[in-house]
């Protein structure tokens, strides 16, 4: 997708109403009942950017799978847009996991439609839907492609816009950009924050690069050392679209990303 130089800009949006909450959520694993989340409480409002940052094994990953409801919290609630069985949250959340998960025997536009083929729609159907929406996300004529033919950042936009197809109001997007390198990354940063610029929903954003979580969130929770509960939060307020070349010479950018490092400094010391 190409991202205008002069968009317009938009202010933070209105926010109306909860779309995820976890109330004294607390998890355990194994034997010896290891603690992933102890006591996290947390509210992403409707329509919101909610990213999550946090240290490597603080849960941030169960987190998302809990919400998502693939796990059942052991003590604690977790809701979505009010739903609170495992199977209502399943039904109202769309889960991009940190792999892309292409079907390497698929081309592209089959890959996308996949989603809308999960829902019972056929696959002539299903691809007819998905591929008028190759051009928005910037993989026009490669519609036919295989997995093996894409670079990072296409399989990247081809497992989110599976993602969108589905159709659910809640996304869930766990390190998204992970394994990218650091220029197709940060292209790629600028990328879906366009994209869900045009497509809003409300968003469980966890990534392990603070810079990141700025550009993207509406508001930035970070999380403790394991077991992970809500350490601090930070209000985003700053205008869209946010370019990263832009915010590095914002002071105020730069005062929010000090203050989410102070913060993850102080929970490892």
């Amino acid at each position: 997708m190409q991202i205008e130089a002069e968009a317009p800009v938009q202010e933070p949006r209105s926010r109306e109403g909860d779309g995820i909450v976890l109330r004294d959520v607390e998890r355990r694993f194994g034997r010896g009942g290891v603690e992933a989340l102890a006591r996290l409480s947390l509210r992403v409002r409707g329509g919101e950017v909610l990213a999550v940052v946090g240290p490597s094994g603080c849960g941030k990953s169960t987190l998302l799978e809990l919400v998502a409801g693939l796990q059942q919290p052991d003590r604690g609630t977790v809701s979505v847009l009010g739903a609170e069985s495992p199977r209502g949250r399943r039904d109202l959340c769309a889960y991009m996991p940190q792999n892309d998960l292409l079907l390497p025997w698929r081309d592209a536009l089959a890959n996308a439609a996949l989603a809308l083929e999960c829902q019972g729609v056929g696959r002539r159907e299903a691809r007819r839907r998905a591929e008028p929406l190759f051009e928005r996300f910037g993989l026009a004529e490669f519609e036919r492609a295989r997995p093996a033919e894409l670079s990072g950042g296409m399989r990247q936009r081809v497992a989110f816009l599976r993602t969108l197809l589905a159709g659910r109001p809640v996304l869930l997007l766990d390190e998204p950009f992970g394994a990218l390198d650091s220029i197709t990354r940060a292209a790629m940063q600028e990328w879906l924050a366009a994209a869900l610029g045009g497509e809003p929903r409300t968003v469980l954003l966890v990534t392990h690069d603070v810079e990141e979580a700025l550009l993207l969130g509406d508001r930035v929770a970070i999380l403790s050392p394991r077991p992970g509960r809500v350490a601090a939060e930070l209000e985003v307020d700053l205008p869209r679209p946010r370019r990263r070349r832009k915010l590095v010479g914002d002071r105020r950018f730069t005062d929010l990303l000090g203050r989410a490092l102070d913060q993850l400094e102080a929970g490892s010391a």
